[in-house]
């Protein structure tokens, strides 16, 4: 028996209470942190195919002088994290060891793919935990190779382009790090496609609270800029449907079965110019989205080898989209 509109109206109303009295009382998680200190970003050349071989070098190297910056100050944690950026084998579009940290890294040959996913993280990713974010991104990429038709070249973006909030803070509940992030999601978007040439397909893979990152980012990009969005783990968008968001995507979701964002309330209200929460759930009818299936795994499973979510995640950026299986 489904609560009537009344009942529902009884519990949403202390649960928007708690989150103002949340956002108004509890510190914020950032205020926390240690501003570590680094050396400002490498300074780059606008990035086109012929320049990547120079960017990656020049961001590693920027690594690699964070990283002793980093150790000069006590901080060895993120000297060990940037050192790891700093390896000959990365490629880095973009890197600041700063903060909590920024990166963008490339797996594949993103000059020649015809199928690029850019993944964007939820909470809690900086460079001091960026080894699992990347572990998703090297798990995609390799079953796009293995699911890839042949001839078909694909490419995965890691983009840490924001810094995200705190899983237990006030910033995870409002749109606020996702409002200042959709802009230079944007744009990395759209300079995109001068890299990888403009008939390359793209998905934005957006896990937890990064498909709010994602909703502002599509709902203000160009046509054709974005062939595909997959929210996973999504807490909401902000957004009440996936009309809502404007944009030419197709719009899908998923949640595993076990995912504990499943009970999150899907409320939404503005409080002296502070969104609060995050709307319509992502896999509800309501939203609209296209539903597949993601197994029974847990908030941070998505990307494990052999699940049920990676295999459909794979067929939607290659575009094998008849393939997948419904949720």
């Amino acid at each position: 028996m489904r609560p009537s509109g009344r009942r529902r109206g009884r519990w949403r109303r202390p649960f928007l209470a708690l989150l103002v009295t949340a956002a108004v009382v509890l510190p914020l998680s950032a205020a926390a942190q240690p501003r570590i200190p680094a050396p400002a970003p490498a300074r780059l050349a606008p990035l086109t195919a012929s320049t990547l071989d120079e960017a990656y070098a020049a961001n590693r190297a920027n690594a690699a002088e964070a990283a002793r910056t980093a150790e000069a100050h006590g901080h060895h944690r993120r000297a060990a994290a940037d050192r790891a950026m700093a390896e000959p084998s990365r490629t880095l579009l973009a890197f600041d060891g700063g903060g909590t940290g920024r990166v963008t890294e490339v797996l594949g040959d993103l000059a020649r793919a015809e199928r690029v996913a850019v993944l964007v993280p939820g909470s809690d990713t900086g460079l001091d935990t960026y080894a699992r974010f990347r572990a998703a991104a090297a798990a995609l990429h390799e079953r796009l190779a293995r699911e890839a038709a042949d001839g078909i070249r694909t490419a995965v973006v890691a983009w840490l382009g924001y810094e995200t909030p705190g899983t237990v803070s006030t910033t995870a509940l409002t749109t606020t790090e996702a409002d200042r992030a959709a802009p230079d999601l944007r744009r990395f978007i759209r300079g995109l496609h001068t890299i990888a040439g403009p008939g390359t397909r793209v998905t934005l893979v957006c896990h937890s609270y990064g498909s709010v990152v994602c909703a502002g980012a599509a709902s203000a990009a160009a046509v054709d800029d974005i062939d595909d969005i997959a929210l996973i783990g999504s807490p909401g968008t902000g957004a009440r449907s996936a009309a809502a968001l404007r944009t030419t995507a197709r719009v899908w979701a998923a949640r595993g079965t076990d995912d504990w964002i499943a009970h999150v309330p899907h409320v939404s209200a503005d409080f002296f110019g502070t969104k609060v929460g995050f709307g319509t759930d992502p896999v509800s009818p309501a939203f609209g989205a296209r539903v597949f299936a993601a197994g029974d795994g847990g908030h941070s499973d998505y990307f494990s080898p052999g699940s049920v979510s990676l295999t459909n995640l794979a067929r939607i950026v290659l575009g094998d989209t008849s393939e997948v299986t419904r949720g």
